[in-house]
């Protein structure tokens, strides 16, 4: 078991580290064809919201699962920068003096402190439109079909039924603090959303049915609340130079979360249902699936 955990945290890097240069080289200065010029200070703030950006768990989600499909590893790596795109704009806009007021992200000053708030809102934006500029590109070898299937997924996963309409709830909850079905739904969204998506992506790259479809988007959800319940875990417990960010922030804002109503030890336990759950809609795939199950075990025992 050490092994295997060891197995998968090399592998994660290396999926990171792959990101890590497709980005830097998408983010580089010369502009595409269509564009006019790149603004120096404006690329400087993507760049700066977007590199250096942590273990990359929604890339290697998207890699892992497109292997399960045979998928062409330069096409998956495409759909997991393009992925790491929009979460990145998501941190950027939600670190603003507007939405979660931080001044730390993965250890370094957030992009509005680095820059300033309206090179920030800039940066998160185009962040956002290049995610789709990157899935349609031709270079992707992929079908047309395909595609337009990976655009319309990440749009929904991203916008009003998906992550942005979990921030919206989100900021509405600090307000008036949703019941435990609302707390479930707003997370689904604001977290989980991406997540889902991320793992789905493989399925809908490699033309897969729809019963592999729905498994491969049933195992995001699982571990999308998993990711969440962890999340609050370390909101609760761990220290700010630990987990590279504030915490603490939502105990102190009253904020309504699960282990808040439960409790940490009803949040372990249910995320050791989560990764069973998990592990089950993989087990069809066999040893094609053991790092999926194994980013599963990662996500729910991760301590930053």
């Amino acid at each position: 078991m050490l092994a295997d955990f060891f197995d998968f945290e090399t592998v994660l890097a290396a999926h990171a580290a792959e990101v890590e240069q497709r980005l830097d080289r998408l983010l580089g200065g010369r502009p595409l064809q269509g564009e006019i010029v790149r603004p120096e200070r404006l690329l400087a703030a993507m760049r700066h919201g977007a590199l250096d950006g942590g273990k990359r768990l929604r890339p290697f989600l998207v890699i892992e699962s497109a292997a399960l499909f045979e998928v062409d590893p330069v096409d998956a790596l495409s759909i997991g920068a393009a992925l790491e795109c929009v979460h990145c704009y998501s941190l950027i806009h939600d670190d603003l003096p507007a939405m979660d007021d931080d001044d730390l992200r993965r250890g370094k000053p957030t992009v509005h402190k680095a820059f300033d708030e309206a090179t920030a809102i800039l940066a998160g934006d185009a962040l956002l439109t290049y995610a789709f500029d990157i899935l349609a590109s031709g270079e992707s070898t992929l079908a047309p079909e395909a595609r337009l299937d990976l655009v319309a997924g990440l749009a929904r996963a991203a916008g009003i039924g998906g992550m942005a309409g979990g921030q919206a709830l989100d900021l509405a909850a600090e307000q008036s603090p949703p019941d435990e079905a609302g707390i479930i739904t707003l997370q689904a969204m604001k977290t989980g959303a991406l997540i889902r998506f991320a793992c789905q992506s493989g399925a809908i790259a490699g033309a897969a049915g729809a019963e592999d479809r729905e498994r491969l988007a049933e195992f995001g959800s699982a571990i999308g609340l998993a990711f969440q319940l962890a999340d609050d875990l370390l909101d609760l417990s761990a220290d700010e130079k630990t987990v590279g960010k504030a915490t603490g922030k939502d105990a102190a804002a009253g904020k309504a979360t699960l282990v808040a109503l439960h409790g940490a030890d009803w949040a372990r336990r249910q995320l050791a249902g989560l990764v069973e759950q998990a592990e089950a809609l993989i087990q069809p795939y066999g040893e094609r699936g053991r790092l999926l199950t194994q980013a599963a075990r990662f996500v729910a025992s991760r301590k930053r």
